[in-house]
């Protein structure tokens, strides 16, 4: 169960990466560009941040198609090991798995056909470091010529019309005519030399057939940065773009950290934010997030956008520790500890804590009515809100009228579930990168998030960059 506490924190650069890229498989959604004229297809270096969020499925990161037996792609696999293949002469693919959802990955694939060793004609590197452990290592004959910078189909996202790409890509950079290392594209922090992060590469010449893509054009995200050379969105948009990037991670929810009972399942999308239960009355989903909090005061938010015949959900925290295979009643895991708002269709809403009611009579929240958490952890309480106002009458900001609280000196992950009575019901988590339009739009006193209202005095997104200040 992987998640974010302060020593897997992204390190504070002098060098700040600003939007990404969420490609939600379901859309079909993904970057292409038919090139008029070839590049070197001997010498080429491949950038780009990754942040998974789908496991499991042949996913493409970038492919250049030709024909039904003439390509070239780099991918994660269904296996979820990395890939890199050009025809069937060249295939290098990694025995290391790359599983971790909340985590973003650096990949660098350096090509140089024209090399005398085998081995140095291709290389894979992932956060600075080559790859050299192998399942499958086919090299290139020497200057041989790849499919990457021909006059071909290129796409982002995508593989000719399958493998859809589900996640984050952020810094992507496609250099012809230069094999580089990754110090061209990141560095290992001075203070903390496990930490790779990027630089600067606006300085970088990228070559005949090379672009740049920051996606900070929300109204074109295939906008190359560096010159002309556009790709295509498609079925991409403005809400797209997002400021969940390699140098300040945010949280979302974590699919590895679920259970279903019943036998059916809840599903994910939008880059693990958008979560739909099993849609079963006999089932009961539950799922916590990447982020595990020990201190600090942390705003998110959270819309109900479907409900199929009720209105019946619980939105709240749930320990590290807790137990998420025990649950009854139609709540979250009644195990210790968790602190949750339970909205009801058939009785009254209530906030609860450790399985019992602690605030009854609450307001009950309608379909595509929002969601408001506020978590203080550093005075043990918990606040939540529909639709702009504060439930029982409380004030994050100042303490006051706290509906429930939380224990001290425990680890709490955002959380939340159905209620296994009721039907279908669609969440969309906003921890500051909203799946769904904003009507005003509201940041944190630090500049962080997109919230549909205003962030209490003294809370914060959940970012890595103020996990690092507040954290503990």
């Amino acid at each position: 169960m992987p998640f974010i506490l302060g020593a897997n924190e992204t390190k504070v650069t002098g060098y700040d990466v600003a939007n990404s890229c969420r490609f939600n498989d379901g859309d079909s959604a993904y970057l292409s560009k038919t090139y008029s004229g070839s590049g070197n297809k001997q010498t080429q270096t491949i950038s780009v941040w990754v942040k998974r969020t789908t496991l499991g499925n042949n996913q493409s990161i970038f492919s250049s198609y030709a024909s039904g037996s003439s390509f070239a792609f780099l991918r994660i696999r269904d296996d979820d090991k990395l890939q890199y293949y050009n025809n069937s002469d060249v295939e290098l693919e990694t025995n290391r798995l790359f599983r971790d959802i909340s985590a973003w990955y650096h990949i660098v694939v350096k090509v140089d056909t024209t090399q005398a060793t085998e081995g140095n004609r291709v290389k894979i590197y992932v956060n600075g470091t080559e790859e050299t452990s192998f399942a499958t290592a086919t090299y290139p004959s020497q200057n041989a010529e790849v499919k990457f910078a021909d006059d071909n189909l290129h796409e982002i996202g995508r593989h000719n019309t399958s493998a859809y790409f589900d996640g984050y890509m952020s810094e992507f950079v496609f250099v012809d005519g230069q094999a580089l290392t990754p110090t061209s594209f990141g560095e290992f922090d001075e203070d903390s030399p496990t930490i790779w992060k990027p630089i600067d590469v606006s300085g970088l010449s990228l070559g005949t057939n090379g672009f740049y893509l920051d996606f900070e054009d929300s109204s074109d995200l295939g906008a190359d940065a560096k010159g002309s050379f556009d790709f295509t969105a498609n079925n991409l948009a403005a809400i797209d773009q997002t400021t969940d990037t390699c140098t300040n991670n945010f949280c979302t929810c974590n699919p590895l950290d679920q259970t279903n009972t019943g036998g059916s399942s809840a599903t994910m999308a939008e880059g693990n934010l958008k979560w739909t239960s099993a849609g079963n009355t006999t089932s009961q989903s539950y799922m916590r997030a990447t982020f595990g909090l020990t201190a600090g005061k942390w705003y998110w938010e959270a819309k109900m956008s479907d409900s199929n015949s009720g209105v019946g959900f619980n939105i709240g925290v749930a320990g590290s520790d807790a137990n998420m295979n025990a649950g009854g009643s139609g709540n979250m895991p009644d195990s210790d500890p968790n602190t949750l708002f339970k909205n009801s269709a058939s009785t009254n809403s209530a906030t609860r804590k450790d399985g019992s009611d602690v605030t009854t009579n609450l307001t009950t929240v309608a379909e595509n009515q929002i969601v408001q958490i506020a978590l203080d952890l550093d005075n043990q309480k918990f606040y939540a809100g529909v639709q702009g106002t504060w439930l029982n009458s409380a004030d994050p900001a100042t303490g006051s009228n706290a509906p429930a609280t939380v224990d001290a000196n425990t680890t709490y992950l955002p959380a939340w579930s159905d209620n296994g009575y009721t039907d279908q019901i669609t969440l969309e988590l906003n921890f500051g990168n909203p799946t769904f339009s904003i009507s005003s739009g509201n940041a944190d006193a630090n500049g962080y998030g997109n919230f549909e209202y205003a962030v209490p005095s003294g809370y914060y997104a959940l970012c890595t960059k103020n996990l690092a200040e507040f954290g503990g």
